[in-house]
């Protein structure tokens, strides 16, 4: 078999009144993420490490936020769209692991929900899906709550 590594990176600013999305998941939130669509920075980190590791480029090539077609789009259907590339090119998911520096509010409650919901979009079993929640320790951007950032990493096979 052989084997490839991807590496994504996304972050995005929070703001009041907006809702929050993280791996697929309703955060319970007075802020969320401001975005073109959804606003699911787990999700985009994710689908930028899966092009990442066939050098297709980035979601933002492949979806615009110029375009209104992805305007308030859900990022399951963006990475379903991801994994879908993915496999045309002969290529499957072997496991991700995905950390997110998140100040507030507290999500670890919720990564066993998250594992589940990436798992089901890609098609592989949640034992495959690592995802980790942290802080910075109130340094930073992140730190101070102005925004989120994520960092994912995959392992994609083909045979």
């Amino acid at each position: 078999m052989t084997f490839r590594v991807g590496q994504g990176y996304d972050v995005h600013q929070l703001r009041e009144g907006l809702p929050m999305w993280l791996c697929g998941v309703q955060v319970p939130s007075a802020v969320g993420f401001v975005a073109h669509s959804d606003g699911d920075v787990a999700i985009h980190a994710l689908c930028d490490a899966l092009l990442g590791a066939l050098a297709l480029g980035d979601i933002g090539h492949l979806f615009p936020d110029t375009s209104d077609e992805f305007a308030g789009i859900d990022s399951k259907i963006l990475l379903r769209r991801v994994m879908a590339l993915v496999r045309e090119k002969g290529w499957e998911l072997v496991n991700a692991d995905i950390t997110i520096a998140l100040q507030a509010p507290k999500i670890a409650f919720l990564v066993p929900a998250m594992r589940e919901c990436l798992a089901g979009v890609c098609g592989v079993s949640p034992d495959a899906v690592s995802v980790k929640a942290t802080t910075t320790e109130r340094l930073g951007f992140v730190g101070r709550g102005e925004g989120c950032e994520v960092w994912a990493i995959v392992m994609i096979g083909a045979k």
